[in-house]
């Protein structure tokens, strides 16, 4: 499927990667109107220069690598790769003129953080940002979200090279006929939402006597890191801020629509709601949320500290929910989880946060879907042991549409399952590494990778520099589900080998 690479495939990666350039730069004038209407007149300076210098890198990169040639699949997986890493780049710039973060390094890891919609940050006195500052981490939320590649899709890459960088990206499914037009549905989904998620949230602010500027701002960031699972927050506090029960159960919802497959939504919209019911990968999602609040339970008969059961429902089911979205939100602080739950209810939340959500959704993790084929590759194996030899042993499931297993589905399940686990524990490992109990380590391992942003602590601006770096990568390898990190690996050593 991917051949060796050569020096040609340099040009088209770059121009492709000009034209991405650019893209942000465009999308960058929107915190730019923010701060006019908002007179943050500094802030609107810093996202000029920002807009600007992308604007101008990407033509440099047209300029120098002309061509618009059709991609194959070692350059599309390169260059989404590459996407996400310039995009964390250029997206660290505004924030790092803002003067809120301690150093560079500091605000490409809130970039990256934003654009894998994981949520953890580093950020200092967020209470007091401006509002274009607070404005761009939660849209580059909402840009992650969906992809940075749909982006591309939607206003720049064409005809057979659409289907490379899609994939690249870790989606698989086409949910309309062509990829653009997939692109292009993704974007109208979200779109919809976000007015309608926006004007709830916008009124359950007014009724708490939120001004309606400051409740319009709050409402529509609150859905851009509530839908894209992404967690960041407008106050230091996160969702514990608006001590609202409304606010909980909305940004519940909303996390819970961003974290089911866009087939799915296609579906319902297209007036097959049957869909909802007879999805595999959903009912495994509920089977999964139902068992993991049962063990968050089990670890919190021996110790509970909280004043009654509504109170416990509503603190530990919130964090179950955030956890297994990959949203990131949370209603208690980090030394809540740290001083008051249980080591077996944090693995719970450590559990859901590694499974994720749904596949082709907003949520990161293994995905829900490779875990269903994992366990009827089990079954199949049972059963075929358990059969006559001359039996056929075929396992089927409904997901969209009906589909036979084939052995190739449940390979590809367990070696991105067996690349999650790794990774988690390697985190986790680094992080006992610089001096943090191992419990906590693991938890802020899975939160990074799997795109999550529940914190115990550790993520801070005063955690180790070499720790920022690995969080980095593990955010990135986690959204992008490593094969297309693999890939640009291969690139760029096979650049420094004769050719």
């Amino acid at each position: 499927m991917i051949p060796h690479f050569s020096r040609e495939d340099v040009s088209p990666i770059l121009y492709y990667l000009g034209k991405l350039i650019i893209g942000l730069g465009i999308l960058m004038t929107v915190p730019v109107l923010l701060g006019i209407i908002s007179q943050e007149w500094a802030p609107a300076i810093d996202f000029i220069i920002s807009s600007l210098l992308c604007i101008a890198i990407g033509n440099f990169l047209l300029m120098t690598f002309p061509g618009e040639t059709e991609l194959n699949w070692r350059q599309g997986m390169s260059l989404v790769s590459l996407s996400w890493l310039a995009a964390m780049f250029f997206g660290a710039i505004p924030l790092f003129l803002s003067g809120h973060y301690n150093s560079f390094l500091d605000s490409l890891f809130e970039s990256m953080s934003a654009f894998a919609t994981t949520g953890l940050t580093l950020v200092n006195d967020l209470d007091h940002m401006a509002y274009s500052y607070n404005f761009w981490r939660h849209f580059m939320c909402f840009i992650g979200g969906q992809g940075i590649i749909l982006v591309a899709l939607t206003l720049f890459v064409k005809g057979g090279s659409a289907f490379k960088v899609y994939v690249g990206e870790a989606r698989e499914e086409k949910i309309m006929p062509n990829i653009i037009q997939t692109a292009r549905f993704i974007w109208f989904v979200s779109l919809t939402y976000l007015v309608i998620g926006t004007i709830i949230l916008f009124l359950i602010n007014i009724f708490r006597g939120i001004s309606p500027g400051r409740s319009l701002f709050h409402a529509v960031c609150l859905f851009m890191a509530g839908w894209d699972t992404a967690g960041f927050a407008t106050q230091s506090q996160n969702i514990l801020y608006y001590h609202s029960p409304a606010i909980e159960v909305a940004t519940a919802m909303l996390s819970l629509l961003g974290a089911v497959n866009f087939g799915v939504h296609y579906a319902v919209w297209t007036g097959r709601p049957r869909e909802l019911l007879r999805n595999y990968e959903l009912r495994v999602y509920i089977v999964s949320i139902l068992g993991l609040f049962a063990l968050i339970c089990v670890g919190f008969i021996m110790y509970f500290p909280f004043p009654d059961y509504l109170s416990f429902f509503r603190k530990s089911f919130y964090q179950l929910i955030s956890a297994h979205t990959g949203v990131g939100y949370s209603n208690v602080t980090p030394y809540h989880l740290v001083r008051y739950w249980p080591p077996l209810a944090l693995l719970g939340l450590i559990f859901a946060m590694g499974l994720g959500g749904s596949s082709s959704s907003t949520a990161g993790g293994i995905k829900i879907l490779r875990i269903g084929l994992f366990l009827k590759g089990m079954k199949k194996e049972i059963r075929i042991l358990t059969s006559p030899e001359s039996a056929v042993i075929v396992e089927k499931i409904h997901h969209i549409k009906d589909i036979t297993i084939a052995d190739e589905h449940i390979k590809m399940a367990v070696i991105i399952i067996l690349l999650y686990a790794a990774t988690y524990i390697g985190g986790g490992i680094m992080g006992v590494f610089y001096g943090y109990p191992f419990l906590p380590a693991l938890f802020e391992s899975v939160s990074a990778t799997a795109n999550v942003g529940l914190s115990m602590g550790i993520t801070s601006p005063g955690m180790p520099d070499g720790l920022k770096v690995v969080y980095i990568i593990q955010m990135w390898m986690g959204r992008l589900e490593f094969i297309s990190v693999f890939v640009l690996f291969k690139f760029m050593l096979s650049l420094k080998s004769p050719q």
